[in-house]
């Protein structure tokens, strides 16, 4: 099956230059081409095209604009081309929101080393963000827990302690229609299964395409004293994560911030990997660590769910709530293993609400689920089942 694409820039180097490459992958086929957003929202109409790509910085009518306005009109998967810098980053995370799939760095210097490597992974994204599910996110956000009878306030070390944010408000995605099933079926879990409520030493949380949003949607409704640190690793480059981190700190009433190395975990905190490195949780006469270390070249995944699981199975021997969310591939479902072996707990989302059912089938398929939730359980649950 071939896959048809539009491509929407303003550079018309870019566009012959993507053109070019996706073509001659021999599977994609490049359908039409725009200077500005405008120009795309049009053809996306007339030429109904399987993946858009997109730029973000256009005249006329801007990327993110043009994303809102195809998700009104004729909801379609859109792969955003950004440039590595923190305010790049803002405004893919601010297009991610409006309901594209994913994202790649517009200089392709950055993303591979050769043409052969750059036409790959290009190719795989683009039929990867095809078969992505961009109904997925359609449902109303989980209702934030009542409120204790107490103020909440964040759990910090200084001996004054700032009262809670109030949640902001946020309008609720647009509603889209989901995309064809995919092709693997996850293995039912048990209707009404709960695993009881426990205290845990740490959540930790790994997820990839389509994680930014899921993120968003479950740490947003989580009580400022929620009574465990958090571990964040979500597949994203450098220059990403400050800003991912800082967009997740101002929505959510619990703190977020991105780890560094001897970072001390603890309860209402949550800490979000590098880009670009790798990040271990050690624990030494009962405090619980950040050690960042360089990202091994050999990896896929920088940082990767595995790693940071792994050692989290072996500094909390069945004391973590392990959750793999939407992503690609098969990264957490080792680290998950590992957990398991401890004693730990395991959650993973469903096949309906991800963006990508990979990572989560990986984890499903491979019998280490203990829970299998949509989306917006992931946080009524997370404070119902952590004490």
């Amino acid at each position: 099956m071939t896959v048809s694409v539009l491509v929407v820039d303003d550079s018309g180097f870019f566009r012959k230059r993507l053109t070019e490459i996706l073509n001659a992958s021999g599977n994609i086929k490049v359908v039409g081409t725009a200077t500005n957003g405008r120009e795309g929202v049009e053809l996306a109409e007339r030429l109904k095209p399987d993946v858009i790509t997109m730029d973000y910085e256009m005249p006329v009518m801007d990327g993110i604009t043009a994303v809102r306005e195809i998700m009104k009109r004729r909801p379609t998967p859109v792969l955003m081309f950004s440039s590595l810098t923190y305010e790049g980053a803002r405004v893919t995370l601010d297009a991610l929101d409006a309901g594209a799939v994913d994202f790649l760095p517009k200089n392709f210097e950055e993303i591979a080393r050769d043409s052969s490597q750059l036409q790959r992974l290009l190719c795989d994204r683009i039929i990867d963000v095809s078969r992505s599910r961009i109904g997925a996110r359609s449902a109303p956000a989980a209702p934030a827990p009542a409120a204790p009878a107490a103020p909440a306030a964040r759990t910090t070390p200084a001996a004054r302690q700032p009262a809670a944010r109030p949640r902001p408000e946020r309008p609720d995605p647009v509603a889209r229609p989901a995309a064809a099933p995919a092709i693997a079926t996850e293995p039912p879990a048990r209707p009404g299964k709960r695993t009881p409520a426990r205290q845990y030493s740490v959540v930790a949380i790994g997820t990839s395409t389509g994680g930014p949003i899921a993120l968003q949607r479950v740490l947003t409704g989580l009580p400022a004293n929620f009574p465990a640190p958090i571990v964040l690793v979500q597949h994203m480059p450098a220059s990403f994560t400050p800003a991912f981190a800082d967009r997740l700190n101002k929505l959510c009433r619990i703190e977020v911030r991105q780890a560094e190395d001897g970072d001390v975990l603890r309860s209402g905190l949550a800490l979000l990997a590098p880009g670009g490195k790798q990040m271990m949780i050690e624990n030494r006469s009962g405090q619980a660590r950040v050690k960042v270390l360089d990202g091994d070249e050999r990896l896929n995944y920088r940082p990767s769910v595995d790693l940071t699981f792994g050692s989290l199975a072996r500094s909390f021997p069945g004391k973590t709530l392990g959750v793999i969310l939407t992503g690609m591939g098969a990264d957490g479902r080792e680290g998950c293993r590992l957990m398991k072996q401890t004693g730990s707990v395991v959650w993973s989302q469903d096949e309906r609400t991800s963006v990508i059912y990979g990572m989560p089938m990986a984890v499903a398929k491979a019998g280490l689920s203990d829970e299998i939730l949509p989306l917006d359980e992931f946080c009524p649950r997370l404070v119902e089942g952590v004490s």
